[in-house]
Order: C-alpha cells, then structure tokens, then sequence
C-alpha cells in the first residue's frame, strides 16, 4: 500500500518451485487486497502456514457497548480519568465512539502479548501517543516511538512487545472495508508519492526483516465481526525466509508530516493524512499559519452537515479550546454547528505559528457514543461556549 519491497530469499518468479539449501520446498503464502485485485504480497514460508487447529483461547478486546440515547451535543472526555484494563494490546483496547465503519478506542498495555493477533475487522492504524516497543510480524519487526503511526492491515499476524517499565498510551483507530490507505491525490499516475505530497516515501519505515525465528508461541486469536477465535499453530508462523510486495505493516512518524501554510485559514482536509471508509484521518502539527496581514488564524465557526469530527488532543497550544489538555477528546456531531471557544478567535489575531499536535478524524456516518466514554465526559463541555 506504499510501494513495493523485498525482503530475504525469493525465487526469480511467483509461483514457482523455491527450495532452501537442504533442498526441501519452501511454502508460498499470498497476502491479497480486494481479493486477488489489490495490493498483494506473496511470503515464503518453511512449513506451511495454513495448519491452525482450534483451540479455546481467552484473548481479546471487548466490542463497543452502545450508551444508551443521548441530547445532541458538542462532547469532551477525558481518557486520563478511564478505568482501563491492565495487561497486553490484545486484551487492553476499550472502544469510545464508533460506526460501521471505524472504531475509535484508547489502550495502556502494561505486557507484550502472550499470542499472535489477526484482526479480520479492519486495518488497525495505532497512533502512539506514549510508549516504545516493536510490533512483531510474520514480515518482520517495526520498532515505534511516540507519535508515530503504526499500520497493520487486516488480518496480518502480528504481536504487540511494548518496552518493559515503559507507560503506554495509544489512540486506536479499526478500519472497516478495504479503503484505508494514502489519499488517492497525494500519488501520481504511476503510483509514486507526488513531489507536492505532505510526506514522501522516505517519512515510512517499513519492518526489519530477520529471517525465521520461533518465539515458542503457538496461539493465534482471529478477530471476525466482533468475536474472537482460538486457534493453535503446528510451528512457529515467523519461519519467513523472504517476501515481497506492497501491502505489509508500516510505520509514519506523525511529526514528519508536512504541514501547509496558506493566505488565510486553510480548511482541515489540508491536513488530511489518512483515509478510510467514509472516514479522514488528519494530522495538526507545528506550523506556521497564515500570512495575510490581516487573517484570522483561528478555525473559524463552522457548521459541517455531513460530518463528526473527533480530535485527540497531544500537546501545544490549542488556540481554540480552553479546558482541553493532553489526552483530551472532543466529539463534535453533525447537526449542530461548533468552533472556538469565547475570546479565542479574536486572540489569535496576529499569531505567526502554532505549537498544538492532535489527530483528528471527521467521519461520514454519524458515531456512535459508548458506555466507556460517557463514563469519562466532561458534562460541562456543551455550554462552555457561551
């Protein structure tokens, strides 16, 4: 979904025979996109990777619980004051708003996970707020750092292995569909990031490969329409000795994006990162802002119909919102029309530069409050505008 890599031994074609030193026949495995008409990428495996047996295994994240019905309002939560559980990614996701086609939650793993993970819902993308670590994968090892971006596609199998002694704090975002990816205006005909892009192909790491390796774990949980399924492997699934193609994991460091400066006020869909199924993913970085001598910087009042728009605030200075710190989230419905808070659009009058960084997301389907976030919302939020 960037480009196309190799990593390892491959054979000179796909689909040929491949055998290793000893002579035995290596195992192709095709990884596909939109069934066999997307991006794809074919590993080559020692043992076959297709020998899962059932097994009945307690892992997993628990699907969004809906609040029950609530007056339309602007809404603030504050994930600092979240009853979380403690343990590994794979049990330690809680969801806080969602739609059919995203699933928007907050994580503090404390331990690497005890068992791989596919998660056959959607693409995961994990902002990394706090933390380090590797995310683990049958197409090698990605070291993350906070503010980073961490991509896994759906159903790859991977394990998170966050730092020992080190605080965790991920935004996570499910992805339904096979939209997620770069913005289609960002890439020129031939697939190339555009020279005019916010990030160019440099900005992503892509994994580390180190050959076969067998951490002794053979449990695997399946992720498929809310529910988990056990399974247990015959051998280790890491005996990769080489792949190739253009769908694999990714990381994009958030800071590396690059922000645009305009005349006057630029809307959000400048700052547009990510997309996904009725769904832009954006990123507000340090920048300078606009230049005309008399423009306004602040976002203006806006009444956006066909849109929410969520923001995870990370730190700077939020020149709208007051009240709002690191962790903070703001929910803003369609239906009724928000902007900043009193005294911060005439107060911006003159700034030359901003410091704030946050992830925000304007969904296309309405979201959908869960009983986690409710539990943490600031009540006073709504008529704080006043």
């Amino acid at each position: 979904m960037l480009d196309r890599i190799e990593r390892g031994t491959v054979p000179r074609k796909h689909h040929i025979v491949m055998r290793g030193d000893d002579g035995e026949l290596r195992w192709e495995e095709c990884y596909t996109r939109i069934g066999f008409d997307g991006a794809y990428s074919i590993l080559y495996h020692l043992r076959r990777p297709h020998t899962q047996v059932f097994e009945d295994l307690d892992h997993g994240w628990a699907a969004p619980v809906e609040a029950p019905p609530q007056r339309l309002a602007k809404r603030h939560y504050l994930t600092g004051k979240m009853a979380l559980p403690s343990g590994p990614a794979v049990d330690a996701r809680v969801a806080l708003l969602f739609n059919a086609d995203l699933v928007i939650g907050y994580a503090e793993p404390t331990e690497p996970d005890p068992v791989y993970v596919a998660n056959g819902d959607g693409d995961d993308l994990v902002f990394i707020f706090e933390g380090t670590g590797t995310l683990r994968t049958t197409f090698g090892d990605l070291r993350y750092e906070p503010y980073d971006y961490v991509c896994v596609p759906r159903s790859v199998v991977h394990r998170w292995i966050p730092d020992d002694g080190v605080q965790q704090r991920w935004l996570t975002m499910e992805c339904a569909g096979s939209k997620f990816g770069l913005l289609d205006q960002f890439r020129n005909d031939e697939g190339q990031l555009r020279m005019d892009a916010p990030y160019c192909h440099r900005d992503f790491r892509r994994p580390d490969f180190v050959g076969p390796m067998d951490e002794g774990i053979r449990g695997l949980v399946v992720k498929r329409d809310h529910r988990w399924n056990g399974f247990r492997y015959q051998d280790s699934p890491l005996d990769v000795v080489g792949w190739d193609g253009a769908a694999y994991p990714w990381i994009f460091p958030m800071l590396n994006f690059q922000a645009r400066a305009g005349l006057v006020h630029l809307p959000p869909t400048w700052h547009g990162t990510f997309k996904a199924r009725n769904t832009l993913i954006c990123s507000f970085v340090p920048r300078a802002v606009d230049f005309h001598p008399e423009a306004i910087p602040c976002p203006y009042p806006h009444a956006s119909p066909d849109c929410d728009e969520f923001l995870f605030y990370c730190k700077g200075n939020f020149t709208s919102r007051r009240g709002v710190g690191p962790g903070s989230i703001s929910h803003h419905p369609m239906g009724i029309a928000h902007g900043p808070h009193p005294g911060a659009y005439e107060a911006s009058i003159g700034h030359r530069d901003t410091t704030e960084t946050a992830v925000m997301i304007d969904t296309f389907s309405p979201m959908k409050t869960t009983v986690a976030a409710t539990a943490v919302e600031d009540p006073s939020y709504q008529n704080s505008f006043v």
